[in-house]
Protein backbone atom coordinates (compact mmCIF):
# COMPACT_ATOMS: atom_id res chain seq x y z
CA UNK A 1 0.00 0.00 0.00
CA UNK A 2 0.89 3.27 -1.13
CA UNK A 3 1.38 6.03 1.70
CA UNK A 4 0.36 9.34 1.10
CA UNK A 5 2.20 12.81 0.92
CA UNK A 6 -0.20 15.42 0.92
CA UNK A 7 1.45 18.44 -0.67
CA UNK A 8 -1.25 20.41 -1.51
CA UNK A 9 -0.20 22.90 1.29
CA UNK A 10 3.17 23.24 -0.13
CA UNK A 11 1.57 24.92 -3.42
CA UNK A 12 0.28 27.82 -1.75
CA UNK A 13 3.42 29.43 -0.82
CA UNK A 14 3.00 32.55 1.56
CA UNK A 15 3.94 35.93 -0.17
CA UNK A 16 4.05 38.99 0.77
CA UNK A 17 1.45 41.72 -0.25
CA UNK A 18 1.73 44.31 -2.65
CA UNK A 19 1.78 47.19 0.14
CA UNK A 20 4.04 44.98 2.12
CA UNK A 21 6.53 44.67 -1.33
CA UNK A 22 5.64 48.29 -1.88
CA UNK A 23 6.45 49.22 1.70
CA UNK A 24 9.90 47.59 2.08
CA UNK A 25 10.93 48.83 -0.98
CA UNK A 26 10.67 52.58 0.19
CA UNK A 27 13.12 51.07 2.98
CA UNK A 28 15.25 49.84 0.65
CA UNK A 29 15.46 53.16 -1.38
CA UNK A 30 16.54 54.61 2.20
CA UNK A 31 19.42 51.94 2.88
CA UNK A 32 20.48 53.30 -0.38
CA UNK A 33 21.54 56.21 1.52
CA UNK A 34 21.37 55.17 5.14
CA UNK A 35 23.59 52.06 6.57
CA UNK A 36 20.92 52.04 9.22
CA UNK A 37 18.27 50.83 6.97
CA UNK A 38 19.87 48.19 5.77
CA UNK A 39 20.57 47.58 9.35
CA UNK A 40 16.50 46.83 9.44
CA UNK A 41 16.98 44.61 6.55
CA UNK A 42 20.00 42.76 7.77
CA UNK A 43 17.97 41.84 11.17
CA UNK A 44 15.02 40.73 8.82
CA UNK A 45 16.69 38.49 6.59
CA UNK A 46 20.32 37.16 7.97
CA UNK A 47 18.67 34.31 9.61
CA UNK A 48 16.84 32.95 7.16
CA UNK A 49 20.12 33.43 4.52
CA UNK A 50 22.06 31.81 7.03
CA UNK A 51 20.29 28.43 7.08
CA UNK A 52 19.66 29.12 3.00
CA UNK A 53 23.74 29.23 3.10
CA UNK A 54 23.61 25.79 6.02
CA UNK A 55 21.57 23.42 4.18
CA UNK A 56 24.26 24.18 0.73
CA UNK A 57 27.67 23.48 3.24
CA UNK A 58 26.48 21.72 6.47
CA UNK A 59 29.36 24.01 7.62
CA UNK A 60 28.77 26.73 10.68
CA UNK A 61 31.81 28.66 10.17
CA UNK A 62 31.82 28.33 6.43
CA UNK A 63 28.10 29.40 6.02
CA UNK A 64 29.30 32.27 8.39
CA UNK A 65 32.25 33.37 6.48
CA UNK A 66 29.81 33.02 3.14
CA UNK A 67 26.36 34.84 4.99
CA UNK A 68 29.43 37.47 5.89
CA UNK A 69 29.66 38.05 2.09
CA UNK A 70 26.81 38.06 0.91
CA UNK A 71 25.30 41.17 3.55
CA UNK A 72 28.45 42.95 2.60
CA UNK A 73 28.16 42.19 -1.12
CA UNK A 74 24.65 43.06 -0.91
CA UNK A 75 25.65 46.52 1.27
CA UNK A 76 28.26 47.49 -1.90
CA UNK A 77 25.42 47.06 -4.45
CA UNK A 78 22.51 48.35 -2.73
CA UNK A 79 22.32 51.70 -4.92
CA UNK A 80 22.56 49.10 -7.89
CA UNK A 81 19.37 47.40 -6.79
CA UNK A 82 16.28 47.51 -8.81
CA UNK A 83 12.92 47.10 -8.03
CA UNK A 84 10.91 44.48 -9.70
CA UNK A 85 7.86 43.80 -7.58
CA UNK A 86 9.65 40.96 -5.63
CA UNK A 87 10.45 40.94 -2.10
CA UNK A 88 13.99 42.30 -1.29
CA UNK A 89 14.86 38.80 0.14
CA UNK A 90 14.52 37.10 -3.59
CA UNK A 91 17.58 39.50 -4.22
CA UNK A 92 19.76 38.03 -1.43
CA UNK A 93 18.79 34.85 -1.88
CA UNK A 94 19.95 35.08 -5.48
CA UNK A 95 23.50 36.90 -4.09
CA UNK A 96 23.32 34.04 -1.81
CA UNK A 97 23.01 31.46 -4.45
CA UNK A 98 25.88 33.07 -6.60
CA UNK A 99 27.88 33.57 -3.57
CA UNK A 100 27.48 29.22 -2.42
CA UNK A 101 28.13 28.66 -6.41
CA UNK A 102 31.09 30.41 -6.77
CA UNK A 103 32.39 28.86 -3.47
CA UNK A 104 31.86 25.05 -4.98
CA UNK A 105 33.57 26.27 -8.43
CA UNK A 106 36.34 27.89 -6.87
CA UNK A 107 36.98 24.95 -4.62
CA UNK A 108 36.40 22.40 -7.24
CA UNK A 109 34.12 20.29 -4.47
CA UNK A 110 30.77 18.87 -5.34
CA UNK A 111 27.83 20.75 -3.74
CA UNK A 112 26.23 19.91 -0.29
CA UNK A 113 22.43 19.76 0.23
CA UNK A 114 21.20 19.02 3.72
CA UNK A 115 17.69 18.19 3.48
CA UNK A 116 16.47 18.59 6.51
CA UNK A 117 14.56 15.73 6.85
CA UNK A 118 13.20 16.45 9.80
CA UNK A 119 11.63 19.68 8.55
CA UNK A 120 10.44 17.72 5.45
CA UNK A 121 8.57 15.52 7.73
CA UNK A 122 6.81 18.65 9.62
CA UNK A 123 5.48 19.80 6.40
CA UNK A 124 3.99 16.87 4.95
CA UNK A 125 0.57 15.21 6.23
CA UNK A 126 -0.78 12.20 6.54
CA UNK A 127 -4.32 11.42 5.66
CA UNK A 128 -4.89 9.10 8.52
CA UNK A 129 -2.98 8.41 11.96
CA UNK A 130 -0.81 6.10 11.15
CA UNK A 131 2.67 7.52 10.70
CA UNK A 132 5.59 7.17 7.85
CA UNK A 133 7.47 3.26 9.14
CA UNK A 134 10.70 3.73 9.27
CA UNK A 135 11.36 2.23 6.25
CA UNK A 136 8.72 4.39 4.50
CA UNK A 137 11.15 7.48 6.43
CA UNK A 138 14.05 5.94 4.81
CA UNK A 139 12.84 5.50 0.96
CA UNK A 140 11.21 8.93 1.20
CA UNK A 141 15.01 10.61 1.88
CA UNK A 142 16.88 8.49 -0.34
CA UNK A 143 13.91 9.42 -2.78
CA UNK A 144 15.25 12.85 -1.91
CA UNK A 145 18.86 12.56 -2.40
CA UNK A 146 19.07 10.76 -5.49
CA UNK A 147 17.57 14.09 -7.21
CA UNK A 148 19.58 16.13 -9.23
CA UNK A 149 20.93 19.24 -7.96
CA UNK A 150 18.69 21.80 -9.75
CA UNK A 151 15.83 19.99 -8.97
CA UNK A 152 16.88 19.73 -5.05
CA UNK A 153 17.09 23.79 -5.25
CA UNK A 154 13.68 24.55 -6.38
CA UNK A 155 12.13 21.92 -4.23
CA UNK A 156 13.89 23.81 -1.05
CA UNK A 157 13.13 27.05 -2.63
CA UNK A 158 10.07 26.05 -3.00
CA UNK A 159 8.70 24.26 -0.06
CA UNK A 160 11.26 24.82 2.76
CA UNK A 161 11.93 28.50 1.88
CA UNK A 162 8.38 28.69 0.50
CA UNK A 163 9.06 31.34 -2.34
CA UNK A 164 6.74 32.27 -5.29
CA UNK A 165 7.79 30.35 -9.06
CA UNK A 166 8.52 34.30 -10.29
CA UNK A 167 11.03 34.49 -7.23
CA UNK A 168 12.77 31.22 -7.87
CA UNK A 169 13.20 31.85 -11.36
CA UNK A 170 14.87 35.50 -9.92
CA UNK A 171 16.81 33.48 -7.65
CA UNK A 172 18.48 30.88 -9.82
CA UNK A 173 17.96 33.15 -12.73
CA UNK A 174 16.03 30.61 -15.09
CA UNK A 175 12.25 30.95 -16.53
CA UNK A 176 9.27 30.06 -14.52
CA UNK A 177 8.36 27.30 -17.29
CA UNK A 178 11.74 26.21 -15.77
CA UNK A 179 11.45 26.37 -12.36
CA UNK A 180 8.01 24.54 -12.74
CA UNK A 181 9.70 21.37 -14.67
CA UNK A 182 11.91 21.14 -11.95
CA UNK A 183 9.54 20.94 -9.44
CA UNK A 184 7.34 18.50 -11.45
CA UNK A 185 10.35 16.14 -11.83
CA UNK A 186 10.69 15.85 -8.07
CA UNK A 187 6.72 15.11 -7.71
CA UNK A 188 7.60 12.71 -10.00
CA UNK A 189 9.97 11.10 -8.25
CA UNK A 190 8.22 10.91 -5.37
CA UNK A 191 5.58 9.02 -6.93
CA UNK A 192 7.62 6.08 -7.80
CA UNK A 193 7.04 5.06 -4.31
CA UNK A 194 4.33 7.51 -2.65
CA UNK A 195 1.12 8.45 -3.61
CA UNK A 196 1.42 12.17 -3.88
CA UNK A 197 -1.36 14.61 -3.40
CA UNK A 198 -0.47 17.60 -5.44
CA UNK A 199 -2.22 20.34 -6.94
CA UNK A 200 -0.04 23.56 -8.18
Amino acid sequence: MLKTINLKNLSAARHMTEDQISAENELVERAKKDPRAFGILYDRYFEGIFNFILRRTDDEALTSDLCSQVFLKALQNIKKYEYRGLPFSAWLYRVASNEVNKHYTKKKRKRIFSLEEERFFEIIENETDTNFSEEQIQLLIQTLKDLPTDVIEVLELRFFEEKSFKEISFILNIGESGAKMRLYRAVEKLKQHFKVNWKE
